[in-house]
């Protein structure tokens, strides 16, 4: 019955809707036309190179406020694996950078909070872009990939004397600027708007150990956010 319903053009078995007919010759048109399930990607990162700059902040210090600027520059080896170096300013505004917290902390009930900023930071990182993606706007087609971030790095610290009620003390001096090693794990999504240029939304878990007042190690997980403008050089 099915064979012969096809046969006779009946191709609607919704309840309730008349079949339509359809003429033999614009059946088998239907069958012939070719369905794209796979289109030709339109942008291409392999073999470029990728430079931006970079602005953001860390997310959850209870005390200061970091603002961060930096730049970036990385290579695609492939579609999905690309290595990256990037380097990372932070300006020091003193007693500027104190939440309201810390302002009652340390000055209403002299309470020593543990500040330490930083200063810079600089890493070396791997990248890898396993997921793919379009999206329609009207007539423009926008590409993006999701992407993960692994690498090393160091950071440079110093802390606010100041906040720690330990001005001119020998202890507290010594240890003041540190430089530390630190890893750099953390992912994104790219939003690619021309060959040329594409933005970055990422975050990144910055992890190190400190030294308080040379007697005390304490872990530091910095979780940064970073939006970034970059640009792709090199064949297309």
């Amino acid at each position: 019955e099915e064979k012969s319903a096809l046969r006779e053009g009946d191709m609607d078995d919704r309840v309730g809707v008349k079949s339509e007919t359809i003429l033999p010759e614009e059946m088998d048109k239907r069958r012939k036309r070719p369905i794209k399930v796979l289109q030709r990607k339109k942008f291409l990162k392999v073999g470029r190179m990728e430079t931006g700059i970079h602005l953001g902040f860390v997310t959850n210090d209870p005390f200061i406020n970091r603002y961060l600027i930096g730049a970036s520059f990385g290579y695609h080896l492939t579609e999905i694996f690309g290595i990256e170096v990037s380097g990372t300013f932070s300006p020091d505004f003193g007693k500027g950078d104190w939440k309201p917290i810390t302002e009652q902390l340390v000055e209403e009930n002299k309470v020593s909070p543990d500040i330490s900023k930083i200063i810079w930071a600089t890493s070396a990182n791997f990248q890898f872009s396993p997921i793919y993606g379009k999206i329609a706007l009207q007539k423009k087609t926008i590409n993006f990939d999701i992407f993960g971030v692994f690498g090393m790095g160091m950071v440079g610290t110093v802390d606010d004397l100041e906040a720690l009620q330990c001005e001119g003390e020998r202890e507290c001096l010594d240890t003041q600027k540190q430089v530390h090693p630190t890893s750099n794990i953390g992912g994104g999504f790219r939003v690619i708007f021309s060959k040329n240029f594409a933005v970055r939304l990422e975050g990144r878990s910055v992890i190190y150990i400190e030294t308080i007042s040379s007697t005390t190690l304490e872990m530091k997980n910095n979780f940064v956010l970073l939006g970034s403008a970059t640009f792709f050089l090199g064949k297309k």
